[in-house]
C-alpha cells in the first residue's frame, strides 16, 4: 500500500481535495468524504496510470507579506 497526499481547501459549500502526486481531483460535503471520493479517484486513475514507486511528499507552509492595494 503507498501512501499520497491529499491537499484540501472549501469552495463554498464543499471540501476540494487535490492529490498532487497523480493530479486527481474530487469533492465531498466534509472533509472525509472529500478525502474518501479522492481515495477513489486516485484509485481508479492509477489503475490506468500506474506510477513508479515515489518518495514520500514534505508539505510546510510559508508566509507572503501582505500588499496594500493603492
Amino acid at each position: 500500500m503507498d501512501t499520497y497526499t491529499a491537499i484540501i481547501h472549501r469552495e463554498g459549500e464543499l471540501f476540494v481535495a487535490l492529490c498532487p502526486e497523480t493530479g486527481t481531483v474530487s469533492q465531498g460535503k466534509t472533509i472525509e468524504e472529500a478525502v474518501e471520493n479522492l481515495k477513489e479517484a486516485t484509485e481508479l486513475y492509477l489503475e490506468v496510470f500506474p506510477l513508479p514507486s515515489i518518495s514520500r511528499s514534505l508539505i510546510t507552509t510559508f508566509e507572503v507579506a501582505s500588499v496594500a492595494s493603492q
